[in-house]
């Protein structure tokens, strides 16, 4: 069965993730002690003790969730896996994309693990906090999400389908005031629900301009190497295993819409089947199905899942 292993985004984060695979795997601790040492902090001090709302800030839950997946990943290796012979593709969810690139060997876990806590520190600065909004739509396909982003912006407020993560799933981001002149349509609509998320900044949209200039910077001085698969990537819901256009890509992907939906149906239609989320939660094992019905899914979170997963 062809498989794409496939990492997650923001919003899977919890206290104490993590903390069994340390404990079990000298070599799930050791990722965590080098993203310690890489960031110059004792993040997994946040992951497992918390406080939630500290784990939660953007600076620490993107390299977090970067460093469990990573970890799954060092205890799957020790064990005999080999990427390029157990998967066809790898994709992430935003941040998950640093995660598959990691994994893929693209990216050193030292320079994803800085990369990622510029990313969430810039993606903070970008807009002061209040400014700007993210909502879910449920129950509307994307095309309309999109009509609706476009009548609540304005000339001055921006407003864009941030996430089109599974049919009938979509995020939108933008100012907050469009925003909420875009959750009122959606109802109007027929969406079955339309709700504000808790989130600190509005990722994936224009608003984000000052952070993609950020990234672009770091990531000019960081090496990037071909991906030993083909990473399906966020921007343009195909693979690419070239080290520019992922350095492009990844610039892009901080303005540009998750298009994961898109993505994992172009994976099942290059023969994928079975889809491995790697790492913590199970949001794009439970978005599987509803997307494609030929896509089964399964997590990696801890040592019981990976005691039962046979490459």
């Amino acid at each position: 069965m062809t498989k794409a292993f496939v990492f997650p985004g923001q919003g899977s984060q919890s206290v104490g993730m993590g903390q069994n695979l340390a404990e079990t795997y000298p070599e799930a601790k050791a990722v965590f002690d080098q993203v310690d040492a890489a960031l110059g902090q004792n993040l997994s001090d946040i992951m497992w003790n918390g406080p939630q709302e500290t784990l939660t800030l953007t600076e620490n839950a993107q390299p977090a969730l970067m460093a469990v997946s990573m970890a799954v990943m060092r205890v799957l290796e020790a064990r005999g896996l080999q990427l390029e012979q157990a998967a066809s593709y790898v994709a992430g969810h935003s941040l998950g994309e640093y995660a598959a690139l990691t994994a893929a060997g693209a990216l050193q876990l030292d320079d994803a693990s800085r990369l990622l806590k510029l990313r969430g520190q810039a993606m903070q600065r970008a807009v002061p906090v209040g400014v700007g909004a993210m909502a879910a739509l449920l129950g509307l396909d994307f095309s309309a999400v999109v009509e609706i982003a476009e009548a609540a912006a304005s000339e001055t407020e921006i407003c864009a389908a941030a996430n089109d993560n599974a049919n009938g799933q979509v995020v939108i981001s933008g100012h907050a005031e469009a925003v909420a002149r875009a959750i009122d349509l959606a109802k109007q609509g027929g969406a079955k629900r339309a709700m504000t998320l808790p989130v600190s900044a509005p990722f994936h949209c224009a608003l984000m301009q000052p952070a993609a200039d950020e990234m672009a910077a770091a990531l000019a001085e960081t090496p990037i190497a071909a991906p030993c698969v083909p990473l399906i990537a966020n921007v343009t819901a195909e693979a690419t295993q070239d080290p520019e256009l992922i350095r492009k890509l990844l610039i892009e992907q901080v303005t540009g819409s998750v298009r994961w939906r898109e993505s994992m149906i172009w994976a099942a239609e290059q023969g994928v089947r079975e889809l491995v989320e790697i790492g913590t939660g199970k949001v794009l094992t439970g978005m599987a199905r509803r997307i494609d019905e030929r896509l089964s899914a399964r997590a990696l979170n801890g040592p019981d899942d990976i005691q039962d997963f046979n490459t």
